[in-house]
């Protein structure tokens, strides 16, 4: 028994209080992972982005459903380089817009798809949609993946027009700020395969469209002209078609125009 006065013995269960925390020091920024040493076997596995996903999605769709056929031409780029070289600074002068060959052959696209009604067609089940208009999808290079902004109603547009809102599109879709809406509806795709210095290539249908027109890059190549031989700077161009609509002889036919009036511009004002 404890005697009157002296203090009642600690439980010897009860635990000590415990230490207070000692905040921890902030983490520094990570090192950037080092890039692999020469011989080096590393594999590095990330998750594909919803972008990159979506786009694997309809390319490997479109390839599944369509009957894919390429056809390909070669076009001289001697005058519509000229005209570009001799306009380019009064044009940017005047529109704020400089001038490109994309115009050149969008407005070629266009006046062949009004020609070629079944190029700028549609498979919908058993029915085919023929529209009266051309809305032309340009592919655009972004960060995160290819996107295809849409000009709407280019058989109305000036070369202007057309510089200025390929610009404005691919301006938002470099920003990240494109949205769906812009990518809708396209009736036709130009890819530009040029400007990374592709010599030829064979084009993917963007579904539901039904063709595909492939640009590449400018090479001087000796070409036949009459009995002699000259130096031209060429373009080959595929046209990637489904041979379930489009006949071979109208793809041929369609690229062919196309050719016609980017060699010789003046058809495009003339309506040749």
């Amino acid at each position: 028994e404890a005697k009157s006065g002296s203090p009642p013995p600690s439980p010897a269960s009860t635990p000590p209080p415990p230490k207070p925390a000692v905040a921890a020091a902030p983490k520094s920024t990570p090192e950037p992972a080092p890039k692999p040493s020469h011989g080096s076997r590393e594999e590095n596995r990330v998750a594909m982005t919803r972008m990159r996903m979506r786009i694997a999605e309809r390319l490997k769709d479109a390839q599944n459903t369509a009957a894919m056929l390429t056809t390909f031409n070669e076009i001289d780029m001697s005058h519509i380089m000229a005209i570009r070289s001799k306009h380019k600074d009064q044009f940017l002068e005047k529109h704020g817009a400089k001038l490109g060959f994309m115009s050149a052959f969008v407005a070629a696209s266009s006046k062949a798809l009004m020609n070629f009604p079944q190029v700028n067609a549609a498979i919908d089940g058993k029915d085919i949609v023929y529209r009266s208009y051309a809305d032309i999808s340009v592919a655009v290079a972004t960060p995160t993946g290819l996107v295809t902004p849409v000009l709407r109603n280019t058989e109305t547009m000036s070369f202007y027009d057309i510089e200025a809102e390929i610009a404005a599109l691919g301006k938002k879709a470099r920003d990240g700020k494109i949205a769906i809406e812009d990518m809708l509806g396209g009736t036709f795709t130009i890819s530009n395969g040029g400007v990374y210095g592709s010599l030829m290539g064979t084009p993917i249908i963007n579904p539901p469209q039904t063709a595909i027109l492939g640009m590449h890059g400018i090479f001087k190549r000796p070409v036949a002209i009459g009995d002699s031989v000259e130096i031209r700077p060429m373009m080959y161009v595929a046209l990637t078609y489904d041979h379930r609509l489009i006949d071979g002889s109208d793809a041929v036919l369609f690229l062919k125009k196309i050719k016609q009036h980017v060699e010789d511009p003046v058809t495009l004002l003339l309506d040749l």
